[in-house]
């Protein structure tokens, strides 16, 4: 029977190999957003964001006497970056971006909604807390994001026709 403990390392371990990912994946879309201002400025926004959710991450996998896995966050880099070249050859990128950005803020909603509650059995209420911080952000990016899909569509539709 696997150590909780360790499960819980692993999933951090995890989740911060996402944010390694979800990073280099929203700075390559904020680099070549043209004619979406408000799009562009929500993904920058993210970008702290995530940022600030590695470290707290990182924080969490430290006081846990662990460390990030240098291997999964590299399998996470190389992803993104599979992720950022196909996006390069199709003219709808925007719209195809906000579609898959939705798509893994809602990933990373149930990865934090699991790790909290993986970190409440273990006992860790301060990486519990981390996670419910998290999970907040990424439901507040998701909700912006559906909010604005119908905004970014038409725009670009509109863009397209003339």
């Amino acid at each position: 029977m696997a150590d909780i403990n360790e499960t819980l390392n692993q999933w951090l371990r995890d989740a911060h190999a996402m944010e390694e990912q979800a990073e280099q994946v929203l700075k390559a879309q904020a680099d070549r957003i043209e004619n979406f201002p408000e799009l562009k400025a929500r993904i920058q926004q993210h970008i702290s964001e995530t940022q600030s959710q590695r470290e707290r991450l990182e924080d969490c996998l430290k006081a846990r006497g662990t460390s990030t896995s240098g291997m999964k966050d590299a399998a996470g880099k190389f992803t993104a970056g599979l992720q950022t070249f196909s996006g390069m050859f199709v003219s709808d990128e925007v719209v195809k971006s906000a579609l898959a950005s939705y798509t893994f803020e809602h990933m990373e909603i149930a990865a934090y909604k699991i790790l909290a509650a993986a970190a409440r059995v273990a006992g860790d209420a301060k990486t519990a807390k981390v996670c419910e911080d998290i999970q907040r952000e990424e439901e507040t990016m998701a909700a912006w994001l559906i909010e604005n899909l119908t905004e970014v569509t038409t725009t670009y539709l509109q863009r397209e026709a003339v």
